[in-house]
């Protein structure tokens, strides 16, 4: 499944969870390495608008709200760093929009 530019990626998601310090399952430290910070939140969603429009996203479950995908690939940061990332999205059954739910470090498949 293509991921649209329509999908919804919530500028609260990327400030208030992704790029602020947690003290449980904190990611930004990670997206920092990139460049990426809370002085910046547009640069996150820009790369994140582009990983989607470049990758192709899988099925990967589901619950009561809808079906989830999972899309991985790199993240582009302001300094030049790319990281690698899995992103997962939701298509909510009710209305079949798309919304971004979270991303992680990819970590490489040894073989």
């Amino acid at each position: 499944m293509k991921i649209t530019q329509e999908a919804a990626i919530p500028r609260e998601k990327l400030t208030h969870y992704l790029l602020a310090w947690r003290a449980q399952g904190d990611k930004s430290r990670f997206l920092a390495k990139a460049g990426f910070t809370l002085e910046n939140p547009g640069a996150l969603l820009r790369a994140l608008r582009v990983l989607a429009a470049r990758g192709e996203a899988t099925p990967a479950g589901g619950n009561e709200y809808g079906e989830f995908f999972r899309l991985e690939g790199d993240l582009v940061g302001p300094n030049g760093v790319s990281l690698s990332v899995v992103t997962i999205w939701l298509r909510w059954h009710t209305d079949g929009s798309v919304h971004f739910v979270t991303l992680k470090p990819r970590r490489e498949q040894r073989s």
